[in-house]
């Protein structure tokens, strides 16, 4: 009986030990010679008023399904990691009391520090009409600004514009950010659409497929535009809809006011600059497929009061090019 014992002690430390052995190669999300680390944009919120507390890398929780992965990286986008590209895309569709809202627009481009380059287009005919390619001479992107032409044109859809520009965007370190101000009606006419009830579409989610493929997030302000579509309380409604589900994807913040223009974007734009100045990079292993694609994930934190968001899914090279 004693020697029975004994061999079990011998055996279940013998099990103990590769155990131990094993686990460190795993959390990481898989083997660590497989693992590979990825960076993502994470703004960090909390409520109105309230102060926001100090966050460590111990502090952020990264999960893909069920398995946590290990983050490796967790830093403030300030000081020489502030870079930030910064998009302003106005859907040439809007209607013309957008204009008495430009003021606010350019002074929120002039506040901007000098690590943001700001970009300025128009939504138009599925693609976008470059005014002002990235510069950080914010002056001059602020006078690129102009009113709205106020025409729905041939072939008007605010998400293959955004995709247009994302498939464009030069290559930078930059955190990458858009701004888009539409009234998020497809005028493209690529899709049916059931002329009453709710309905989702289908390039919107393509858009943000493309947005977390590129670490690219939208943000989105409902402006009215023009044409019967914009009369037509199901399509406003569906296409305002249709922003707020391409932001939530991405990360970003969708702003708007039923279906009204409100009486200012100040308040929408002083909210988007609190959201800028909050943003980390974060960085953690994961385990890349045989083929490259995206990778849904989830973050959350322990910190109390603390709301994290970014894109639902981080793209993660195939093996052969993490190779």
């Amino acid at each position: 009986m004693k020697f029975a014992t004994m061999r079990l002690f011998y055996r279940l430390l013998a099990m103990a030990g590769m155990l131990l052995a094993i686990s460190p190669a795993y959390a990481s999300g898989g083997p660590a010679e497989a693992a590979i680390p990825v960076t993502m944009t994470v703004t960090a919120t909390v409520a109105d008023g309230k102060r926001m507390p100090e966050i460590d890398r111990d502090d952020v929780v990264v999960k893909r399904g069920k398995e946590r992965l290990r983050v490796i990286n967790w830093v403030p986008a300030q000081g020489n990691r502030a870079g930030l590209d910064l998009f302003i895309l106005i859907d040439d569709a809007s209607d013309a009391r957008l204009g008495s809202q430009l003021s606010d627009l350019r002074q929120f481009i002039n506040r901007q520090p000098s690590t943001t380059a700001v970009g300025i287009g128009y939504i138009r005919n599925g693609g976008v009409q470059m005014v002002q390619p990235f510069t950080t001479d914010h002056a001059q992107a602020a006078g690129a600004v102009r009113m709205p032409l106020g025409n729905a044109g041939a072939y008007n859809s605010p998400y293959l514009s955004v995709i247009d520009l994302m498939n464009r965007w030069p290559a930078t370190q930059n955190r990458r950010e858009v701004v888009m101000i539409t009234d998020g009606v497809d005028r493209a006419h690529r899709h049916t659409y059931p002329r009453r009830g709710l309905s989702t579409n289908p390039d919107a989610d393509a858009a943000s497929a493309v947005a977390q493929r590129t670490g690219t997030i939208i943000h989105t302000i409902y402006t009215p535009g023009v044409g019967r579509w914009h009369r037509n309380y199901w399509r406003a409604t569906n296409g305002q809809l249709d922003m707020v589900r391409l932001s939530g994807k991405t990360g970003g913040e969708s702003y708007y006011l039923g279906l009204q223009m409100p009486v200012s974007f100040a308040p929408y734009l002083d909210s988007l600059q609190r959201v800028l100045n909050s943003q980390y990079l974060l960085s953690f292993n994961t385990t890349p497929g045989k083929k490259p694609g995206l990778q849904p994930v989830t973050l959350s934190t322990e910190v109390a009061g603390v709301r994290l968001a970014t894109y639902d899914a981080v793209w993660v090279p195939g093996q052969a090019a993490s190779e």
